[in-house]
């Protein structure tokens, strides 16, 4: 009750109100970037070159992986085909090297001046990779035989050259540093994080697909016979349920370290000191990063040893097993990258030592700890045991729509949304976007979404 009682007092706060709906309108042009197809592209024989492959794969690699997160500009190769994702891929790289490089790690930390020029640095960086992908489409696109040779005499580009990869190029860039400053103006005058939002839309898009999917697959439609007994559908919905709250509980969840503080304020003539806070640490302190890092690394390599191995040879077998998303192998190798990558992402961005400086600056301790280098080693300690935990259930979390293709043989587009990076992108952005929204009513004495306590964010994309 209490949550629907949220929902209706979202409306009530004019500030609260206008927000959402510059969000909606400005959510509403980015999908509207992705529906413009590329001047000069054959679509409707690029969507047949897409159904040939999807023919041949079980779903899951890379084709279906930029269908997911382009929200459907695939098809049709539209200008916004590449969305926002060169811009977080700019700003991750840059996240990485601020870690590495000394000056940038110093501009970290000037505060508002030095995040400025990082910012600007990202935007250099995002221009550079949007060049860079749009002209490696075009190119593709121009010589649909580097796809293999079963589509030697496909012809997807009227006329190819360099005139056409220069449009291609300028066009995509432009979309993309587009939607990149919108998803700017939804973070300063809308609700939550524009880019993260902007990729939720995208992931959530193909919603529709899944379900019709799901209806054609347990009730038949058009002529098409049910192809599963209705008697699993309940059991399907039921494991969405658990995978969700299974999901919603590795983002919310957190490690509490009690901190002492022995710095005393005064205030009002009264003298506060000792006072008990603690610091969390959350579960799931890498968020989507391993498994987005783990996805390309495994497809890329196999695309290409495919492509330039004989078949039928070990190297081709091999690559075959490589990138079927059901084989044991894939399965191995996805999860041992998914688990390194969670521990080098916490490596590389959780500083300990800084930590505990700034708690000894502040007068502050943790119980039975010695301040310093003491604390940097228990926090270190803590923080390993947490990854293996949180790095643990994110496994889970990105086999289970592999697990569900191979075991009960659902399609990607409905076994995509029971895990993997498109569910938890949705159930961190939804609960970040609750969380602001939720921190305006309570500002203005209205009831939030909880009955007890309040949400809270994931902290990061």
């Amino acid at each position: 009750m209490s949550m629907t009682k949220g929902f209706s007092n979202v409306f009530r706060v004019p500030e609260l109100r206008k927000k959402i709906l510059i969000t909606l309108g400005l959510v509403f042009v980015c999908r509207l970037v992705s529906q413009i197809p590329t001047p000069g592209v054959d679509w409707q024989a690029l969507q047949r070159i897409i159904a040939d492959f999807k023919a041949n794969s079980q779903g899951g690699g890379m084709l279906d992986w930029f269908e997911v997160f382009t929200g459907g500009a695939l098809g049709q190769c539209a200008i916004g085909f590449l969305s926002i994702w060169p811009y977080i891929s700019a700003q991750i790289v840059i996240q990485l090297l601020s870690s590495v490089i000394p000056s940038l790690e110093k501009l970290k930390k000037e505060g508002e001046t030095g995040r400025q020029q990082l910012a600007q640095i990202t935007r250099w960086l995002t221009i550079v990779l949007c060049v860079v992908q749009s002209w490696g489409i075009a190119t593709m696109l121009s010589h649909p035989a580097s796809l293999g040779q079963a589509f030697a005499g496909v012809e997807i580009v009227a006329n190819p050259g360099l005139g056409f990869q220069l449009m291609t190029v300028i066009g995509m860039t432009t979309a993309s540093l587009f939607v990149m400053w919108v998803a700017d103006q939804i973070t300063t005058f809308g609700i939550g994080n524009g880019a993260s939002l902007i990729i939720m839309i995208n992931i959530t898009s193909r919603l529709p697909q899944a379900i019709i999917s799901a209806w054609e697959r347990y009730f038949g439609l058009a002529g098409v016979q049910a192809s599963a007994p209705i008697a699993e559908l309940p059991i399907v919905v039921l494991f969405f349920l658990l995978v969700v709250m299974g999901t919603v509980m590795l983002t919310q969840g957190v490690r509490k370290v009690a901190i002492h503080t022995t710095r005393r304020s005064v205030s009002g003539g009264n003298t506060y000191g000792m006072q008990q806070t603690f610091m969390p640490l959350r579960v799931n302190y890498t968020g989507v990063m391993p498994i987005i890092f783990a996805q390309p690394l495994i497809q890329i390599p196999s695309t290409l040893l495919l492509k330039f191995t004989e078949t039928g040879s070990a190297v081709h077998r091999f690559a075959e097993n490589l990138s079927d998303p059901g084989a044991p192998l894939h399965l191995v190798v996805y999860a041992v990258m998914i688990m390194f990558f969670a521990f080098f992402w916490v490596a590389t961005q959780f500083n300990a030592i800084d930590i505990s400086e700034n708690l000894k600056k502040d007068g502050s301790y943790i119980p039975g700890i010695r301040p310093g280098r003491a604390t940097a080693e228990y926090l270190d300690d803590m923080m390993t045991k947490i990854t293996l935990i949180g790095g643990t259930g994110l496994l889970v979390v990105a086999l289970i729509p592999m697990i569900l293709m191979g075991w009960m043989k659902l399609p990607w587009a409905i076994a995509s949304f029971f895990g993997g990076t498109s569910l938890l992108i949705i159930v961190g952005v939804a609960l970040d976007t609750l969380r602001i929204m939720e921190s305006h009513l309570l500002v203005r004495k209205y009831d939030g979404f909880l009955s007890h306590g309040t949400l809270r964010g994931r902290g990061g994309v």
